[in-house]
């Protein structure tokens, strides 16, 4: 495993937060995180309220290990002063890049300004601590919908097929990805693709409730008549557990090659929305309703107001995608740690038990609870 302080971007997200409890649970290594706060005080404080949440009394039995910085990604420096930016550039030998603006409904200048504006930032940092001579890893979350709209294998080799893209979140990822295979060639970074993430696979715990769990949702309550998806088509699927346990593993390798890609997807282990959608129905004792598609649903939904449709509308394409994210490589590099993806079907009811007890998300259960 690798040496030297870990500096983590998006501690405060539901990837990130997931990454820096395996770092303070496995390793003894001591890690910087990047917390959006007027003073390193409040970022401290927003820290610590995040660890608690996470590991049952968190912020008092790693305090000595977890460094909260005051920082912003879109800033000059992110937003550090010249002291703390150069004290952790001789420091860091491991940068974790989780942060990103998540939302599917943004302008696409919002978007660019924190995943690509926000890359630029990390590999200026990057660059000074490899000038520095301890930079031994820079790692990119990305996510798998940077195919966008390509249809048939999409390999991690691939990056620029000639996609288009459903959403603005999918396009700067995309132009993330391009930015650091041309501007970052001396550096020794690898990309880390996850596909759609729910929950953890044992105890069910997330942190956002989106993408899935919202027809998940409209199915507990009986009212659809329909859904929006392509029965059979393959939904790509991923626990928040593999997903940071992936990460956290190669990350850590030293002997991992560097310019490299990784699909942390379900790939051949995907489960069809029609599967989904009937386990779901079972469980919550509802008639199962025709999946049609996407275009078609709005006129099917009379059930629902306009306005729960309209803020759903941004997820239906993810429920008739035709692309088959080729993870072999990774799937056979996680293999030899121990690391396996797991078909949703076959953990979906501690999903939904624990979205339930949360009243999906109003009745907010912390993670060292749930895991308790």
């Amino acid at each position: 495993m690798s040496s030297g302080r870990v500096f983590l971007t998006g501690a405060t997200g539901f990837v990130g937060m997931e990454v820096l409890v395996r770092y303070l649970e496995r390793g003894s290594r001591p890690v910087t995180c990047l917390v959006r706060a007027e003073s390193d005080e409040a970022a401290r404080a927003r820290l610590d309220r995040i660890l608690d949440e996470l590991i049952a009394n968190g912020a008092e039995l790693f305090a000595h290990r977890v460094e909260a910085v005051a920082g912003e990604m879109t800033s000059d420096n992110l937003g550090l002063s010249a002291e703390v930016r150069e004290r952790l550039a001789e420091e860091v030998t491991t940068i974790v890049h989780c942060a990103a603006n998540v939302a599917f409904d943004q302008q696409l200048e919002d978007a660019r300004r924190i995943n690509v504006g926000g890359t630029t930032r990390m590999i200026e940092f990057a660059k000074l601590a490899q000038q520095r001579g301890g930079l031994h890893r820079y790692a990119q979350v990305s996510t798998a919908y940077v195919a966008g709209t390509h249809t048939g294998d999409f390999t991690e080799e691939d990056l620029d097929v000639g996609q288009g893209f459903r959403n603005t979140y999918e396009q700067s990822k995309f132009e993330s990805e391009q930015l650091i295979h041309a501007q970052a060639a001396e550096l020794p970074w690898i990309i880390l693709r996850p596909s759609i993430i729910v929950g953890d696979r044992s105890s069910g715990w997330t942190a956002a409730f989106n993408v899935m769990y919202w027809p998940l949702r409209a199915l507990s309550t009986g009212l659809f008549r329909a859904v929006p998806a392509m029965p059979e088509s393959p939904l790509d699927i991923v626990s928040i557990d593999y997903v940071a346990d992936a990460i956290y593993e190669l990350c850590e390798s030293q002997q991992e090659p560097s310019h490299r890609t990784f699909h942390l997807t379900a790939s051949e282990d995907a489960t069809s929305f029609a599967e989904i959608v009937s386990l779901a129905s079972r469980y919550f004792r509802k008639p199962e309703p025709r999946a049609i598609p996407p275009a078609e649903f709005v006129a099917e939904a009379g059930t629902l107001s306009d306005v729960a449709v309209e803020a759903s509308r941004i997820y239906f394409p993810y429920f008739a995608i035709a692309t088959r994210f080729d993870n072999a490589r990774t799937r056979a590099r996680l293999a030899q740690a121990g690391i396996h993806c797991t078909p949703l079907r076959d953990y979906l009811h501690r999903l939904l038990d624990f979205a339930t007890r949360s009243r999906w998300g109003k009745r907010p259960i912390r993670r060292a609870e749930a895991t308790s």
